[in-house]
C-alpha cells in the first residue's frame, strides 16, 4: 500500500529529540543497580564572526593536560598586531609560540614597510610557517583583523590549509558553535559590534556546554576589533 511522506522545512541547529529517551533510559538502567560511566569531556572553543564595522573573536579559557584541568584562566586569544587578533587552539605551547613568532616578523615587516599590517600578511605568515612543519605544529588558529581593505576572518590549519569565512569555529566543541552560526547569523550586522558581542557567548557556551561536566567554573574571552582601530 502506497504511503504519503509530507517534507517539512529543516530547522537550524541541533536536534535534541532523543535527550528524554537517554534519560528514561539511563533511569531503567539505574533501577537495575548498574552505572553508567560519567564522560569526562575536556578540549577548546574558539570563534569569530565578521560584523558591518570590524570583527569579533571568541575563546574559552581552559587549558587541559590530559584529563587534568592545568589552567582555567588560560589566554588563547594571542596579540599578532594593534590590528590583528589570532585564537589558539590545540597544544598550548604551539600556539603561544607561533603567534608571538609571526607578531615579531609582522613588526619587523610594517617597520620596513612603513605601513600597517594586513590581515592577509599575517595570514600567509602564519600558513607558511604550518606548511613547513607538515602538521607537527599542533595549532589551529582563528586569525581575525581590519585593515584598509576591511575586516577579515581566516581559519587556519595545523598542516597549513586556510579559509576566508565570515564565521569560522574552531577545536573540539566547534560543531556545537557551528550549529548555532548557522542558524544566529546575519550578513553584515549593524552596530558597534554589540549584537556580535550577544551572539559570540551564546556560540561559545554551546560548544562549552559538553565540558561543563569535567569543571564548572569555566570562562570567557572577547577581542572586539574595530574598524576605528586600523585607521
Amino acid at each position: 500500500m502506497a504511503s504519503l511522506s509530507v517534507c517539512q522545512p529543516q530547522c537550524g541547529g541541533f536536534s535534541f529529540e532523543n535527550s528524554k529517551r537517554n534519560a528514561l533510559l539511563e533511569a531503567e538502567f539505574t533501577k537495575l543497580g548498574h552505572s553508567l560511566p560519567a564522560a569526562r569531556k575536556t578540549g577548546t572553543t574558539i570563534c569569530g564572526v565578521v560584523f558591518k564595522d570590524g570583527v569579533v573573536l571568541g575563546a574559552d579559557t581552559r587549558a587541559t593536560e590530559g584529563m587534568i584541568v592545568a589552567d582555567k584562566n588560560c589566554s588563547k586569544i594571542h596579540y599578532i598586531s594593534p590590528n590583528i587578533y589570532c585564537c589558539g587552539a590545540g597544544t598550548a605551547a604551539d600556539t603561544e609560540m607561533t603567534t608571538q613568532i609571526i607578531s615579531s616578523n609582522l613588526e619587523l615587516h610594517a617597520l620596513s614597510t612603513g605601513r600597517p599590517s594586513r590581515v592577509a600578511t599575517a595570514n600567509r605568515m602564519l600558513k607558511q610557517m604550518l606548511f613547513r612543519y607538515q602538521g607537527y605544529i599542533g595549532a589551529a588558529l582563528v586569525l581575525g583583523g581590519v585593515d584598509a581593505a576591511g575586516p577579515h576572518l581566516y581559519s587556519i590549519y595545523p598542516h597549513g590549509s586556510t579559509d576566508k569565512l565570515p564565521y569560522v569555529t574552531m577545536g573540539s566543541g566547534s560543531l556545537a558553535a557551528m550549529a548555532v552560526f548557522e542558524d544566529r547569523y546575519k550578513q553584515d550586522m549593524e552596530g558597534s559590534g554589540v549584537e556580535a558581542c550577544r551572539l559570540i557567548p551564546r556560540l561559545a557556551f554551546r560548544g562549552l556546554i559538553t565540558a561543563w561536566e569535567a569543571d564548572h567554573s569555566l570562562g570567557g574571552l572577547l577581542a572586539e576589533v574595530r574598524q576605528q582601530s586600523w585607521r
